[in-house]
């Protein structure tokens, strides 16, 4: 087997990752220790075969992450993957505290990786089921009718984009946290901008 190729980016990503250097570190090697090629996409190591998205390394405050893009179509006989929100269809999340958890659970992992990469070599898809309708906040509603070109500037994005948001400003039980958060990107939506959009 040739020696993986590492990609500069994910080097200086992990340079400068402020926590879980040794788990990222580990993590990685195991990606690389398969066929995928590395990249970062999104922010982060993502590892990719034939040019499909297949794995990428996060981090959170509480524990860093395998997110398998496909992660749904994955058997999971151990029942270890973590739907991260009911929103979310198909990625999965394998979790992990420390290092000490990712080495002990090594091969499991590997088996994970190499069956989503299966899964990606041979072309499945997710079935995504159509999203239900996100109804403005009335916060949102509200600005919209004290600025028409906010109204316009955010019709003008992608339904996706549109979605990010609408669910991101609704979550909040408190009116005041939702229009802080409509305050906090609505100059995003004026310059047709997505959420996590660079």
């Amino acid at each position: 087997m040739n020696q993986p190729q590492t990609n500069p980016k994910v080097d200086a990503f992990l340079e400068r990752a402020s926590q879980w250097q040794s788990e990222y570190a580990k993590l990685r090697s195991l990606a690389l220790d398969s066929e995928m090629t590395e990249d970062l996409k999104w922010g982060q190591p993502c590892y990719t075969i034939q040019g499909g998205n297949v794995v990428l390394i996060h981090g959170f405050k509480e524990y860093c992450a395998l997110l398998f893009i496909k992660g749904s179509l994955l058997q999971d006989n151990e029942q270890m993957l973590i739907q991260q929100t009911q929103k979310v269809q198909a990625g999965r999340q394998l979790r992990f505290r420390n290092l000490e958890e990712i080495e002990q659970q090594e091969e499991r992992i590997r088996a994970y990786i190499r069956e989503a990469i299966g899964i990606e070599r041979a072309g499945l898809k997710v079935e995504l089921k159509p999203s239900e309708e996100v109804a403005i906040p009335l916060e949102l509603q509200a600005r919209f009718d004290g600025s028409p070109e906010l109204k316009t500037a955010f019709e003008a994005l992608t339904p996706g984009r549109q979605r990010a948001y609408l669910l991101h400003f609704s979550e909040p039980k408190q009116s005041k946290t939702r229009e802080a958060r409509i305050d906090k990107h609505a100059p995003r939506i004026m310059q047709g901008q997505g959420m996590n959009d660079r």
